[in-house]
């Protein structure tokens, strides 16, 4: 996208949308070996795979828009032994909003979202999402029965998200206001079966003590 355009953008943002998602998206990780990743598309697919250098912890998704939270929590299910962090934009969120439902009920302790909310649709032509309108995905989180929530809007709230995702009570959403700006420059692997074979093997391995 032309650097002009980009700036564009960003003036037009709603207020609140001020943090540099380069910056506050690795703030917010912090040491990212300690987590396994499901990441939704676009945006924050190439925000974590810059992060991770692309790791065999990170299972990145393309196409199945909507599926990042459910999948994290079959995850953390699955590992109850791992910190699963699902990372995901406002719009992959919107489309399937009712998994924070069906999280809160179930409750895994050892579950975080990181919502990337940059109020935009970046993947089809930077449209405005329904969050740049007015719509809170904080309060949904909330109002679906997770109760360790927080927004993330200003350089004085990251240290309370860094927190949020790491401690284990319950499960906890973090919703990251950001500039509607480019995501990090990283070249993401689109072979699905190579990357659903990685992220097996390193579950793998890590089960039997390798």
């Amino acid at each position: 996208m032309p650097a002009s355009v980009t700036k564009a953008l960003a003036a037009a943002a709603a207020p609140g949308f001020v943090l540099e998602r380069s910056e506050a998206v690795p703030t917010l990780i912090g040491r990212h070996e300690d987590f396994l990743f499901v990441v939704g598309l676009g945006g924050t697919a190439c925000d974590v795979g810059a992060v991770t250098g692309d790791g065999a912890h990170v299972y990145s998704l393309g196409g199945a828009m909507g599926a990042a939270c459910m999948m994290g929590l079959g995850l953390a299910l699955a590992r109850p032994d791992k910190q699963v962090l699902v990372v995901t934009g406002d719009g992959e969120l919107l489309m399937n909003v009712g998994a924070l439902a069906t999280i809160a009920v179930i409750n895994p302790p050892n579950l975080a979202i990181l919502c990337v909310d940059n109020g935009h649709y970046g993947e089809t032509g930077w449209q405005k999402s329904h969050t740049s309108l007015g719509v809170d995905l904080e309060k949904i989180a909330i109002g679906s029965g997770i109760k360790r929530t927080c927004t993330v809007a200003v350089e004085g709230d990251i240290a309370e998200g860094a927190r949020l995702l790491r401690e284990g009570n319950g499960t906890s959403f973090v919703n990251l206001r950001v500039k509607p700006t480019e995501p990090a420059a990283f070249k993401r692997n689109f072979d699905p079966s190579l990357c659903r074979d990685r992220f097996r093997g390193a579950l793998q391995q890590e089960q039997n003590g390798q």
